[in-house]
């Protein structure tokens, strides 16, 4: 079965002021002081609005910016980049597939070795599974991602 990540007004009746501004509307929360920004527990970031699967701690870093950063999506097609000329400027905005939530904006200074990406993300845009709360959630298929590959090649019997 394939799971709905639509936009319902039942889940965006539930959602924050901030929450609703961000996603809706386009805003940006303060850096440093939103609620992901510095999390370093391991598991995967969802839309708020959704529940579609759009990053993991994996793929997350320390920008210095102050908001969650990521190298790249979880997988291809969760997100889609728009041009974004607000405020004068031209940015690449970031948008989740399913509910078209605004997320954040990409940027071409991300970690060279990674990809040079980084995903700037708000954490008013996103909630945060944890590893532990994966499959109770639903998104036991991402599991995998955070088990340590075991190898028995080149040990004696």
């Amino acid at each position: 079965m394939t799971q709905d990540y639509s936009r319902s007004p039942d889940v965006l009746a539930r959602l924050t002021k901030t929450q609703l501004r961000v996603t809706q509307d386009g805003g940006t929360e303060p850096a440093f002081r939103n609620k992901y920004w510095d999390n370093h527990e391991p598991g995967i970031y969802v839309d708020v609005v959704s529940g579609q699967p759009l990053f993991s701690s994996i793929d997350k870093y320390d920008s210095g910016t102050g908001w969650p950063s990521f190298t790249k999506p979880i997988s291809a097609g969760t997100v889609r980049a728009v041009t974004d000329r607000s405020y004068g400027m031209v940015r690449t905005e970031v948008r989740s597939t399913a509910a078209d939530s605004h997320l954040g904006h990409l940027f071409g200074d991300g970690p060279t070795d990674r990809g040079g990406e980084r995903y700037c993300m708000n954490s008013a845009a996103l909630r945060f599974v944890p590893v532990a709360e994966l499959e109770a959630q639903g998104y036991g298929e991402y599991l995998s991602l955070f088990e340590t590959p075991t190898s028995s090649e080149g040990q004696g019997s």
